[in-house]
């Protein structure tokens, strides 16, 4: 299946705490970061997800945060540390690609963010994505 949406991370369930609408599910990516997937509890049940599971996470670029360091008393469950590797700026909004560990990610932020935070190839950064904006795909 072929998909408009940039940031695929693989990964393998490692826990499913269910509530009555909502479940998260905690997923150790490939390159070893631990993140967390806020999704419905018919979703975790129609993909048979489970502890060992198979599973790419799925998140759209505009959906990516990014800070120059870790981030203390925040909401925001995910925070994966990287570095850039290309930004690419128009008039208004960028494209940071980064360099995690087992992978990549793709920011879509604006050319001000950039200009303001000091982003270029080389800069350390943490992408911030919240559990709600993670969508599962079993594999």
């Amino acid at each position: 299946m072929s998909l408009s949406i940039r940031n695929q991370l693989a990964g393998t369930v490692t826990a499913v705490t269910s509530g009555e609408a909502m479940t998260t599910v905690r997923v150790r990516l490939d390159g070893g970061q631990e993140i967390t997937a806020a999704v419905t509890t018919d979703a975790v049940k129609d993909l048979g997800l489970a502890a060992g599971s198979s599973v790419n996470a799925l998140v759209k670029a505009t959906e990516v945060a990014l800070a120059t360091g870790p981030v203390e008393g925040l909401s925001i469950r995910n925070q994966i540390p990287g570095t850039v590797a290309e930004v690419a700026a128009g008039g208004a909004m960028a494209s940071v690609k980064v360099d995690v560990n087992g992978g990549g990610l793709t920011a879509a932020i604006t050319k001000d963010a950039v200009e303001a935070l000091g982003l270029a190839a080389g800069s350390s950064v943490v992408a911030l994505i919240k559990s709600t904006e993670i969508s599962l795909q079993a594999v």
